[in-house]
């Protein structure tokens, strides 16, 4: 489902009969979690909660939690950008995907190590 901007994931409780779902693109927190007995229950109260959100952080003055788009802008510098362009290019894929690469084998051999921050929420 996405609303908004917001992501959620499904899933179905075959024990209780309801379908429940969770922002997944707003951080770690988790901004909004919903349950409904039909989908179109669950799209209702998906909706009413990004809104009840929204407005609770405007009524604090808070920042709310942004979704985020997958799109970074990164300066390298141009050594390393060239670096870059050059192994990627060995690897036979492009920039983007040989960064991409990097940064979740870099984030697997972390989270292997640490636990995970929390976000806050407004």
């Amino acid at each position: 489902m996405q609303y908004k901007g917001y992501l959620a994931a499904v899933e179905y409780d075959e024990s209780v009969e309801l379908f429940h779902g969770r922002v997944i693109n707003a951080g770690d927190y988790p901004i909004a979690t919903v349950e409904a007995a039909d989908v179109e229950g669950l799209k209702r109260e998906f909706r009413i909660s990004i809104d009840d959100y929204l407005a609770l952080c405007a009524e604090k003055g808070l920042k709310p939690e942004k979704p985020y788009s997958g799109k970074v802008s990164v300066d390298l510098g141009p050594a390393v950008h060239r670096r870059a362009v050059l192994m990627s290019m060995e690897d036979g894929v492009s920039l983007n995907d040989w960064i991409k690469r990097a940064v979740e084998e870099k984030m697997s051999r972390k989270s292997a190590k640490q636990p995970q921050g929390k976000a806050a929420m407004c």
